[in-house]
């Protein structure tokens, strides 16, 4: 991303997850907090028929936002109730630590220095309360590493952890991707991580290649190229330090979230699918 702004995918990925909120009942994932974190600024840019139609390209975008925000808080609980205590999230606009139900997780929200100031500026203006458990990690990953962030800024490296990565892997090189794994393969038993990633484009039906290639063409223009593409056994081999691995497709994404819905909302394509897995 650009060095002094915002990511313009994390104000996309925030609008699709407020549109859910309007445009789609029941929801999926409920966020009281992803439209007001929005604010005035960006209530016309809801309304457009990027993010509010209901053809099926924005349905599945805002399907897809939902289910991985769902499945990242779905596997938190599982953690809270395994007695973890510390919440590392890439955040972009993600709202879950100003709704909290745990007052006793720290949230530690990992952004991009620009980023994240854009989303304090956002949290101030829209009254958003910001509670005492939160923790704001900005790092430049050009010159520090998330380990010596996180510990600069409390983090204790003997207490289990989860992390939310969503939307990041694909983004990354090879070896940054290693080296967060590594990280997260050294913590307290107990920890774990949920994030998505996306099929390379030779393992997928000629019609996704093309949706597929579109937007990665929009993400490059936005200064944020795709790098970094899994198959399901490519990324099983890089969690071989983990247990519980989970890896769903569309076809269980949709089972899990998306049954029985009169309306449109589901995953289409097979291109992302969401994974998890613990120490």
């Amino acid at each position: 991303m650009e060095e002094a702004k915002p990511s313009r995918t994390a104000r996309r990925v925030a609008m699709r997850r407020a549109a859910h909120q309007i445009y789609d009942s029941p929801l999926v994932f409920e966020d009281p907090l992803a439209v007001p974190i929005l604010g005035k600024e960006y209530a016309q840019e809801l309304r457009r028929d990027s993010v509010s139609s209901d053809q099926p390209f924005s349905v599945a975008m805002r399907a897809f936002m939902a289910a991985r925000s769902r499945y990242a808080e779905d596997n938190l609980r599982r953690a809270v109730e395994a007695g973890v205590r510390q919440y590392v999230l890439g955040a972009g606009l993600d709202t879950f630590a100003y709704r909290n139900p745990w007052p006793e997780v720290k949230v530690f929200e990992v952004d991009h220095p620009a980023t994240q100031q854009w989303k304090r500026e956002l949290v101030a203006k829209n009254q958003i309360a910001v509670p005492e458990n939160l923790t704001y990690v900005a790092v430049d990953f050009e010159r520090q590493t998330l380990a010596e962030r996180l510990t600069e800024s409390g983090f204790d490296e003997n207490a289990p952890v989860f992390f939310a990565w969503l939307g990041v892997v694909p983004y990354l090189t090879l070896p940054a991707f290693r080296g967060t794994v590594d990280y997260i393969a050294s913590q307290a038993q107990s920890s774990g991580v949920a994030l998505d990633y996306g099929l390379p484009r030779d393992a997928l039906p000629p019609m996704e290649r093309l949706a597929v290639d579109a937007l990665a063409a929009r993400v490059k223009m936005a200064g944020e190229p795709f790098q970094l593409f899994f198959t399901p056994d490519r990324i099983a081999a890089e969690f071989v330090a983990f247990r519980d691995l989970e890896d769903l497709g569309t076809l269980e994404v949709n089972a899990r979230y998306f049954q029985g819905r009169r309306d449109k909302l589901k995953w289409l394509g097979s291109a992302a699918r969401l994974f998890s897995a613990w120490i």
